[in-house]
């Protein structure tokens, strides 16, 4: 056992050694004429190089594998009973040389996975009761405790802010590179890097618990989550590998060739097969994961890559799940005015189209907070009357116009439909007796959507499909302004899971897109589930692609990814055969002997691994930043 992991430990001086006594019995042939340190430097070489062979090929047969390390042993084996000394040493010093390189050009493909793990948070700073400071191990920070993030720091829980102010870069959860502002009431996420200031975090996740915990739980479980071309490479390896060996000895017993049986058992090593499927799909995690972007494994990969049919919700994924001012109509020559006593006359209210209004007038930066309002009442289904400021004010739907006696005039009118063609929700407004203001409030439409949709399509999308809770006008004007082809509205949530049903019924494949909570069923339903959203249990646990910055952008990436890291896979595997091929052909013709031969093996594997390492940069990282309310937005309204 300590011999094994002695020469475990030094593989790579093994192979090191081993080279140096190649190129020394070549020296001694070409140099000094002399066959005595050929030999011996071959033989010293050959049985250095293939003890670690031999022991990983002895604990494969102990768990009744038959694996690639036998097939080169039994041929090393072989090329000492005929004599091929060189043959021998060169074919085992290919072999250690290639599982050197195979495992450095491994890791760079999961770097920036091991990279998640490394940004992880080892300690955290405890604040006592008494107001004292303590320096603990993380696992000992309980959910409700106090810790201090100093600049610099790492956040080592998930909480929310108790005191304090900063900029934290949030890169690590969601991808986006831009530092976001953090004060009392905030939420905060384990991982993130404080850029300035100091926070005093309230914890409500530790551990294993926290969003960053699960993420790189998520990414580990991804990496052995096998697709369908890896399950299917690892049975048909079972028994390839096998049926090189039966073919080895048919070839001998038919031909009485032993160099070419042994020939055979090193052309037949299924090194680059085996390998070229996972290797791609832990690139291509990998990729997603250093952009916010989790995708759980090999088949989710395989799955998403299939997918034509598209459906999104429509609050909080299509748009911005906030309400804003989208409309003004204004038919007085002061409109600073009339948006100065509506807004006075909203903060009497707490209605949510209310709170809309007055954010849209403190934007206009009118002051409309010093005004006198010396009388006011509600109208139930109407709304609201008052005097502000000697004004006669009037805020509310055409009923409450109609029972005031305000007219409209026919381009009035004609306004008011239009807004109202929108779907959104209208506020009229009169002054001292006259129609002064229209206000059409609506929800906000993400910015850019719509040529992201469009990238959908172009990466393959066949169907984009909106299910919405929401009423039919307002749905139908937003898929209009984004691209939307098939609308269904005012659905409850298990009649969006009838139309995912009826979507695979109909042979589609379906992507469902929400917000991991309310659309769960959903989600849970279609082929692949979505999750647009960082934070939240539900969305981790429920869906299959979590998008932790809520971005269309990152949407595009995933699906184009899935894609990528598809046809990088079917690529590995047609180099991987397409090898195999060559050399059978070469040894039936006599140009390939066993060194070539091991030789074009091993750079088949590196091959299929560099192939599949242009995963790790492909696709731009996302520079936009999706704006979380409608202060932050210049986006389209509905």
């Amino acid at each position: 056992m300590k011999f094994q992991r002695f020469i475990q430990k030094y593989q790579t001086q093994i192979t090191l050694i081993s080279a140096i006594l190649i190129v020394l019995g070549f020296a001694g042939k070409y140099l000094f004429n002399s066959m005595v340190i050929y030999n011996w430097a071959f033989i010293l070489a050959s049985i250095i190089a293939a003890v670690p062979i031999m022991i990983h090929a002895y604990q494969a047969l102990r768990v009744k594998v038959v694996s690639i390390e036998l097939l080169v042993s039994i041929a090393v084996i072989g090329a000492f009973i005929i004599g091929e000394y060189n043959e021998s040493a060169i074919v085992t010093f290919l072999f250690l040389f290639g599982s050197y390189l195979e495992e450095r050009t491994l890791s760079k493909t999961r770097q920036s996975i091991k990279s998640l793990t490394q940004m992880a948070p080892a300690t955290a700073v405890l604040l006592n009761t008494d107001g004292s400071q303590e320096e603990v191990d993380i696992d000992d920070v309980d959910e409700g405790d106090h810790v201090l993030v100093k600049t610099g720091a790492s956040v080592p829980v998930d909480g929310k802010v108790v005191s304090g102010s900063g900029y934290l870069d949030e890169s690590v959860i969601t991808g986006e590179s831009k530092a976001v502002a953090k004060t009392k009431g905030d939420d905060v996420f384990s991982g993130s890097i404080l850029g300035n200031g100091t926070l005093t975090v309230e914890a409500t996740k530790v551990g294993e618990d926290t969003t960053f915990g699960k993420i790189i739980e998520l990414v580990e479980d991804a990496q052995d989550a096998k697709s369908p071309a890896e399950s299917f490479i690892d049975k048909f390896a079972q028994y390839y590998t096998p049926a090189v060996l039966i073919i080895a000895v048919l070839v001998y017993l038919f031909t009485r060739d032993f160099p070419t049986a042994i020939t055979v058992l090193v052309l037949g090593c299924p090194g680059a097969l085996v390998i070229g499927a996972p290797v791609s799909n832990v690139a291509g995690i990998g990729n997603g994961a250093k952009r916010g972007i989790l995708l759980k494994g090999g088949a989710v990969m395989d799955d998403f890559a299939k997918v034509d049919t598209f459906v999104f919700d429509k609050t909080g994924t299509l748009t911005l799940g906030n309400t804003a001012v989208s409309a003004v109509k204004s038919y007085v020559d002061d409109e600073a005015t009339a948006l100065t006593l509506v807004a006075r006359a909203e903060r009497l209210s707490d209605h949510p189209l209310g709170k809309a209004i007055t954010d849209y007038v403190s934007q206009q930066h009118l002051n409309y907070e010093q005004l006198n309002v010396t009388d006011n009442s509600t109208v139930k289904g109407q709304g609201l009357t008052a005097n502000i400021s000697n004004h006669d004010v009037l805020v509310g739907n055409l009923k409450l116009m109609s029972a005031n006696h305000v007219s409209l005039t026919t381009a009035q009118q004609q306004d008011l439909q239009a807004v109202q063609q929108t779907g959104s929700s209208v506020v009229m407004v009169a002054v001292d007796g006259q129609l002064a203001l229209i206000l059409g409030v609506s929800d906000t439409i993400r910015p850019g959507i719509k040529a992201q949709l469009q990238a959908l399509r172009d990466h393959g999308a066949k169907h984009l499909v909106m299910l919405t809770g929401d009423n039919q006008i307002t749905a139908q004007y937003v898929a209009s302004q984004i691209g939307i082809d098939e609308v269904h509205a005012e659905l409850l949530p298990e009649e969006k899971v009838d139309y995912i049903k009826q979507f695979k019924d109909q042979g589609r494949h379906v992507a469902f897109v929400g917000d991991g909570i309310n659309d769960s069923p959903a989600i849970a339903t279609a082929q692949i589930g979505i999750a647009m959203g960082s934070g939240t249990d539900v969305a981790i646990e429920t869906s299959d692609v979590v998008l932790m910055q809520s971005s269309f952008e990152a949407l595009v990436h995933a699906y184009s990814l899935s894609k990528k890291t598809v046809l990088n896979t079917k690529e590995n595997i047609f180099i991987a055969i397409a090898v195999v091929v060559f050399l059978l052909i070469g040894l039936i013709a006599g140009f390939i002997y066993m060194a070539s031969g091991m030789f074009v093996h091993e750079a088949s594997i590196l091959v299929v691994i560099f192939n599949a390492m242009r995963l790790i940069g492909y696709g731009k990282l996302p520079t936009t930043k999706q704006p979380k309310n409608s202060q932050q937005t210049s986006g389209n309204l509905i």
